[in-house]
């Protein structure tokens, strides 16, 4: 209209239009009134631009492409927002903290952060939400429906946007880099994980021991350490973990696999980790030095194990006699000797021995 005037409100939500034909197609918004139909999907629509638009899903049709990226698009608003990634265009701004948005519903969606809203509620777990979108997301827990797939290993995914971060392992992308020892990231969340390491930032922390950790992940699985929790069991002898990756490290006892090869010796590993540690006995690195006496370890649990005999430290006690010990493994070889017990025995006159650095000297009688 010439006059600027906006004449025609609704009564539900008090929203003005400028032109009652404006005003008609939003009162369908409130009576859920849909009366377009798609004739392949048979989806409804409150409007037949919407319908018209959708069909263009079934003919594959993006009549608007980028001429950076030649990304096509179905409408020529949604090739005008992509643009801004590559202008890096942030047009909307927060009034309450001044962060910039490359969409106005970015920013909408952020306001949320300020007024602390969460209007969208969990049926399952009443946890709330300030966004419709982000309570569908996390009713994929709930149902554990995973409907994005990978087409090269069929891993799925809840969300789409795991499932393109995840595309980057096959395609060996790695975007992001450490400034600090250049380490590649195929996401960018990983490398700001990462950059933890090098601040030593650990902002979640146990309310429990006070200990704290990089992430929040993490901090979940160390609870079960205080409740005892171990929901993953093993079906051949039936031990329990507090996590699924302790139980598929654990099947592999079973299955006698050890993927991991040393170069040197031969000699396998169940981990990773494990055959890293174990290339130090080759190369004779000892990363880890004590700040007292300076001597160096090839683990850090030796170093601690260490630093506990340095500072005369004997935290594990006897039940039986109180004797203090400053490792685990050294109360758990005395409780032999009250318990009487030898798990060790020689092969040759099968007399038994508490620990095995006994049978290995009781060996030398025999080989004289």
């Amino acid at each position: 209209m010439h006059t600027n005037e906006e004449p025609f409100s609704c009564d539900v939500c008090h929203k003005i239009f400028s032109q009652k034909a404006y005003l008609n197609q939003h009162l369908k918004v409130h009576t859920n009134e849909e009366p377009f139909s798609c004739d392949v999907c048979h989806k409804s629509f409150s409007r037949k631009g919407y319908l018209n638009l959708h069909l263009k899903v079934h003919t594959n049709e993006k009549p608007f492409s980028c001429d950076v990226c030649h990304k096509g698009f179905l409408q020529k608003s949604d090739l005008k927002k992509h643009l801004r990634v590559h202008t890096n265009e942030k047009p909307f701004t927060c009034e309450v903290c001044y962060k910039s948005f490359s969409r106005k519903a970015h920013l909408n969606q952020h306001l949320g952060v300020h007024t602390n809203e969460e209007p969208f509620s969990c049926e399952v777990c009443n946890k709330g939400f300030s966004r419709k979108g982000s309570l569908n997301l996390h009713l994929r827990i709930h149902t554990n429906e995973k409907p994005f797939s990978c087409e090269v290993c069929n891993k799925s995914f809840s969300r789409k946007a795991v499932l393109n971060q995840h595309l980057g392992v096959h395609n060996n992308e790695k975007p992001f880099s450490c400034v600090i020892c250049n380490k590649g990231f195929s996401q960018k969340g990983s490398l700001n994980l990462h950059l933890r390491i090098h601040t030593n930032e650990k902002p979640f922390s146990c309310e429990v021991c006070n200990k704290s950790f990089s992430r929040k992940a993490v901090l979940n699985q160390h609870l079960k350490v205080h409740t005892n929790e171990e929901p993953f069991s093993c079906d051949v002898c039936h031990k329990s973990f507090s996590r699924k990756g302790y139980l598929n490290l654990h099947l592999k006892v079973h299955t006698n696999e050890e993927p991991f090869s040393c170069d040197v010796c031969h000699k396998g590993f169940l981990q990773k980790s494990d055959l890293k540690k174990h290339l130090r006995v080759h190369t004779n690195e000892k990363p880890f030095t004590c700040d007292l006496c300076h001597k160096g370890f090839s683990q850090k649990a030796h170093l601690n194990r260490h630093l506990v005999v340095q500072n005369n430290e004997k935290p594990f006690s006897c039940v039986i006699c109180n004797k203090g010990f400053s490792q685990k493994g050294s109360l758990n070889l005395h409780l032999r000797i009250h318990t009487k017990e030898k798990p060790f025995s020689c092969d040759v006159c099968h007399k038994g021995f508490s620990c095995i650095s006994s049978l290995n000297r009781h060996y030398r009688i025999h080989t004289n």
